[in-house]
């Protein structure tokens, strides 16, 4: 049988619609992430619709374990408090599944030797380019979401 791609959707930048987005990005119904968690019972499956309704956020302990099930980076689906420069930039890449296509211009903030300003600089040019590899086909979609789910800040640190 052969699956046919659908690009998922996502509702708003809340943690639990991270979650659906990138449980449907990797072709997992709540039944297959329940199952990888280990839940059992008749009501297996209720977590993950609470977490992803945002009736319920999972604790950091469990939010790595999904990051793991979806083989993608904890910052991807992490609950966010904006106190890492990480945060921040997650969210940038989350709001295009929103609004596509929007564009940050940073070329005129000064670095004034703050790090986290430089940091987001550096992420910026380099989703810039990945959004143009995307733009001109160089990557496809689905390689181009793998980049954004996977993306660690650390190597600028």
């Amino acid at each position: 049988m052969r699956l046919i791609y659908t690009k998922p959707s996502l509702n708003d930048l809340s943690q639990g619609s991270r979650i659906a987005f990138v449980r449907h990005f990797r072709f997992m119904t709540q039944d297959d992430v329940s199952n990888e968690l280990g839940l059992t019972g008749e009501c297996k499956r209720r977590s993950m619709t609470r977490y992803e309704k945002g009736d319920r956020n999972p604790k950091e302990e469990r939010t790595k374990q999904l990051a793991n099930i979806f083989r993608i980076s904890y910052n991807a689906i992490k609950k966010y408090d904006y106190k890492e420069p990480i945060d921040i930039l997650y969210t940038l890449m989350w709001l295009e599944e929103i609004i596509p296509r929007y564009y940050i211009d940073l070329s005129k903030v000064p670095n004034i030797n703050e790090n986290n300003i430089i940091i987001i600089k550096k992420f910026i040019n380099e989703w810039e380019r990945m959004r143009t590899k995307r733009l001109k086909r160089e990557i496809s979609y689905i390689d181009y979401i793998e980049w954004k789910l996977t993306y660690e800040v650390d190597h600028y640190e």
